[in-house]
């Protein structure tokens, strides 16, 4: 106690009316002040006091620093929209880039539009599925539309028979032309968010309409209409160059579904994927499949159907005689001359095809099979005009039978050159029949 008397702000008189309570407080405060450990006022204590000091306050713990999240693999990220079930164009470009296709439909033409289901706009045309071989090398997609561009290829049968090795008769020649681009278009489904229904909150009476309101249009009359938006003002702008200015600018707005009527639309981006898939196997075929093939007229049918078995092609009908069973063979009494097309004469495309055609005991061609093609669209045009030809009907005992006939078709080339030296030909000696092809050479006169 006489010690506490000496400390500065202690006066001797708070010392001596100092009660056990604030005695011990007052030697607290005297360990602050001097900075000395507790142990040494607790000797000076009353003996009525407890010496102890009071048990340390147990501090809490201090937190566990937060862990960093921890970032998600490049894989995983890049694999979510599959998993959500969107398509992405980087699969799409895994799908189509790069592989030899087929369009099933056999269209032509440089720029073809399809539904979101895989049916063509408009009326392209159609041909053999020998010029319907594409390559895709760009791939596009948009919220509306798939959008391809690549190239358009024939395919060029290098005289193989059905039972020889298909793999190694078949050649695949480009026949889009260099500063062109073949251009497909697909239309999407279009994915909508769901409207959420609005909630109206219990006791909350709707907030009075302020006069921008009450003279801006007419207001839904409940919670399910909606209210018609007023016409956007239109800006007309006074210079006549900004209007031709706006005119000329290109516009940078996303192109339109190329059918409006038929696009639907889901909430679903997994239904929306699947369309898109469903419709480009209707529009593309990854090679010769069963379904290209049941799209092709019956004389291609009939030769694949002999390569898949090996043999030569026999017809249908076990009635039908083959040309050593018959006394006499059928004869053609007309010429057989099918025109060449555009796509076989760029590329110089000229040979034989051979096919074998059932003539009747009436002299009518009936089923007719594809022996050795040529492509590039021309095997229509032979089996066309062998149609269109007259027949002479084979004999068996004097009476006509139904017998198979094989048919050689030559193709040749037509060109500028060749049309320059028939002329001079035929100037020089009318009376000597043109020959077509290449075959026209100007003779050296004597």
């Amino acid at each position: 106690m006489k010690f506490l008397a000496h400390l500065p702000h202690v006066s001797e008189a708070a010392v001596a009316s100092a009660t056990p309570g604030r005695t011990l407080r007052l030697h607290r405060l005297a360990a602050i002040l001097v900075g000395l450990p507790w142990a040494i006022f607790a000797s000076t204590a009353s003996p009525g006091q407890n010496t102890q000091p009071p048990a340390p306050q147990t501090q809490p713990a201090p937190a566990p620093p937060a862990q960093a999240a921890t970032p998600v693999p490049a894989a995983i990220s890049a694999s979510q929209p599959a998993q959500t079930g969107e398509v992405t164009e980087d699969e799409l470009k895994r799908m189509l880039v790069g592989k030899p296709l087929f369009l099933r439909g056999g269209y032509l033409g440089d720029s073809i539009s399809f539904t979101e289901h895989g049916d063509p706009t408009g009326h392209p045309a159609m041909s053999s599925y020998t010029l319907s071989a594409v390559e895709i090398d760009k791939v596009h997609l948009t919220k509306h539309r798939l959008e391809l561009e690549g190239s358009r290829y024939g395919l060029h049968f290098l005289g193989a028979l059905p039972y020889e090795d298909p793999s190694k008769a078949v050649d695949r020649i480009k026949i889009t032309p260099k500063k062109k681009v073949l251009k497909i278009s697909i239309d999407r489904e279009q994915v909508i968010k769901p409207k959420k229904p609005a909630v109206k909150e219990k006791g909350k009476k709707p907030a009075p309409a302020t006069p921008d309101q009450a003279t801006s249009g007419p207001v839904a009359s409940s919670e399910t209409d909606s209210a018609p938006q007023a016409p956007a003002p239109t800006y007309r702008p006074t210079n006549p160059a900004a209007t031709d200015q706006a005119a000329t600018e290109p516009s940078t707005t996303e192109p339109a579904a190329a059918d409006q009527a038929s696009v639907t639309t889901t909430t679903s981006p997994a239904h929306a994927a699947q369309v898109l898939r469903d419709a480009l196997d209707r529009v593309f075929a990854p090679g010769l499949d069963e379904k290209l093939r049941a799209q092709m007229p019956d004389f291609w049918q009939l030769y694949y159907q002999a390569q898949a078995a090996g043999v030569d092609y026999r017809p249908r009908d076990p009635k039908v005689l083959r040309s050593s069973a018959v006394d006499q063979q059928a004869k053609v009494t007309t010429s057989i001359a099918p025109d060449s097309n555009e796509y076989a004469q760029a590329s110089a495309i000229a040979g034989r095809a051979l096919y074998r055609a059932v003539i009747g005991a009436d002299g009518k061609p009936g089923e007719i099979a594809v022996v050795r093609p040529i492509g590039f669209g021309l095997d229509e045009n032979a089996v066309a005009a062998i149609r269109k030809a007259t027949f002479q009907p084979a004999l068996k005992d004097g009476q006509p039978v139904a017998e198979t006939l094989d048919l050689a078709v030559l193709f040749r080339i037509y060109s500028k050159k060749t049309s320059v030296a028939a002329t001079d030909t035929q100037s020089a000696d009318p009376s000597k029949p043109i020959k077509p092809g290449p075959y026209t050479v100007n003779q050296p006169q004597n």
